[in-house]
């Protein structure tokens, strides 16, 4: 059996102005990570980052606490 290959999408607030990150939501339950990659360089490096880590960063800039910059 082949693993899931990350299936990438930007968010649709980006605007696309070229400043994006991308993710692939899609290996959270098959391997409880969620990649981050930049959208300009996409064979660059990949972040994987556990799903409760990425779930806090979610939550701080839903809730302004991470702030308004």
């Amino acid at each position: 059996m082949r693993p899931e290959a990350p299936r990438w999408f930007t968010s649709s607030y980006s605007g696309n102005g070229g400043a994006c990150l991308e993710v692939a939501a899609n290996l959270v339950h098959a391997r409880g990570v969620v990649p981050v990659r930049d959208s300009k360089n996409p064979d660059g490096p990949v972040l994987a980052f556990p799903t409760a880590a990425f779930a806090s960063f979610v939550t701080g800039v839903r809730t302004g606490e991470l702030g308004n910059t």
